[in-house]
């Protein structure tokens, strides 16, 4: 999918919100894609620096909404996502009826769900379209994108994610793309802690974790979270390609999630106290392969 020509989404007019770790290369794959671009940053400084020839920077969410048909939104979370559509000067204010709002961020299921029914109240189409691969993904647009909306919308999307995404997957309906999400988030952070546990075990008995892992990834136990994080744990190497803060919103809106549908996730309600822990001592903008520094500790 990935490795769209320039001219893929020529005449497309896009509205981008939200430029942070994987905001930024997203935006500019849509621009080298022939994409006519606009961009809404809540600090402007940062999209006045990812502006190319051609591009808009925007004050509002609103008059974002106004240079775009199709609106991206990569946003922090799902009280970012409310207010930048529905709070003072908010997309809603300035969306065309036919125009269609792809949210590629990770947002509460019932919040999407509720989300969706008011902007089609306004004749606008509404695709959740979370995003697996963390920064490398963004910068490669190798992305893996788990979506969910009627038929006809995703069919309107997917030129967007092929330029995006390596690999795609329509899952459902509005909200079915945040519940594989939320799947995805929980098997990341449990790997993740079972990873640091594996290395953090192997140190305090003073064997080589580098060799270690090296020999687990050639059996039953190796996996991308085992070869990009457990390098990443093994050099204390922790500048984020994505969040602890991420990663800790992400399995608590899974164990919410598990509560409102009576689902018990005893493992991820673990993992979520032990990102909360790293939080708390001020380890929230690590990369979520911090986690072993609580064991180191």
């Amino acid at each position: 999918m990935a490795g769209a020509d320039g001219q893929a989404l020529r005449g497309w007019r896009i509205g981008f919100a939200g430029l942070g770790l994987m905001g930024r290369p997203m935006a500019g794959h849509l621009h080298a894609a022939g994409a006519t671009l606009a961009l809404w940053n809540r600090t402007r400084a940062v999209a006045e620096r990812q502006a190319h020839a051609g591009t808009t920077v925007c004050a509002t969410p609103a008059e974002l909404a106004a240079h775009a048909d199709i609106v991206v939104l990569m946003l922090a979370d799902t009280a970012a996502v409310e207010q930048v559509l529905f709070g003072d000067d908010g997309l809603a204010a300035g969306l065309a009826a036919g125009s269609l709002v792809i949210d590629m961020g990770t947002t509460a299921v019932m919040a999407t769900r509720d989300i969706a029914a008011r902007v089609a109240e306004h004749g606008v189409d509404y695709v959740d379209a979370p995003v697996s691969g963390g920064e490398i993904g963004a910068i490669d647009a190798s992305l893996t994108i788990m979506a969910g909306g009627g038929n006809a919308a995703i069919a309107r999307a997917r030129p967007l994610f092929e330029t995006l995404g390596k690999t795609f997957t329509h899952v459902g309906g509005v909200g079915a793309g945040q519940v594989a999400k939320a799947a995805n988030q929980i098997i990341v952070g449990l790997t993740i802690g079972a990873v640091a546990e594996a290395l953090a075990l192997v140190e305090a008995a003073g064997v080589d974790p580098g060799r270690v892992r090296q020999a687990l990834l050639g059996g039953f136990a190796g996996s991308r979270i085992l070869e990009v994080h457990g390098e990443r744990m093994i050099a204390r190497r922790f500048a984020p390609g994505a969040r602890v803060t991420t990663q800790h919103k992400d399995m608590r809106q899974a164990c919410e999630l598990g509560a409102l549908l009576d689902q018990p996730l005893p493992a991820t309600e673990l993992g979520r106290d032990l990102y909360a822990r790293l939080i708390e001592r001020g380890d929230g903008d690590l990369d979520h392969s911090a986690l072993i520094r609580l064991l180191r500790d």
